[in-house]
């Protein structure tokens, strides 16, 4: 009885873990696809790749995961740039990719 118990606790500690990677990848899919949006650019392969996981402490001092992430894009359709991106949670913490339309690189 124990045995069963402790492996249907693994199970829902294991299935929360993963749920909770599949929610962070598809926030991190959506602020990729808005930040080529709103820079004009094309989002290639319409995916976001999961770079690194590690344990970091929230605002509020609670422990949790911050997720790293990378995602192709392109200006033209001819080249591919890598943009990559930081959650904690749910929230953006880092970002680098294409600049807005309505700003120039110098």
């Amino acid at each position: 009885m124990p045995t069963l118990l402790i492996v249907m606790i693994l199970a829902a500690t294991a299935f929360a873990f993963w749920s909770a990677g599949r929610a962070a990848a598809e926030r991190a899919e959506i602020v990729g696809r808005d930040a080529c949006r709103a820079a004009g650019v094309q989002l290639l392969d319409e995916s976001v790749h999961a770079l690194g996981l590690r344990i970091c402490r929230h605002d509020n001092g609670w422990l949790g995961w911050e997720r790293t992430f990378r995602f192709d894009y392109s200006s033209d359709g001819q080249d591919r740039r890598v943009g990559r991106l930081v959650l904690r949670g749910d929230r953006l913490v880092a970002f680098s990719g294409p600049l807005t339309a309505t700003t120039s690189a110098i």
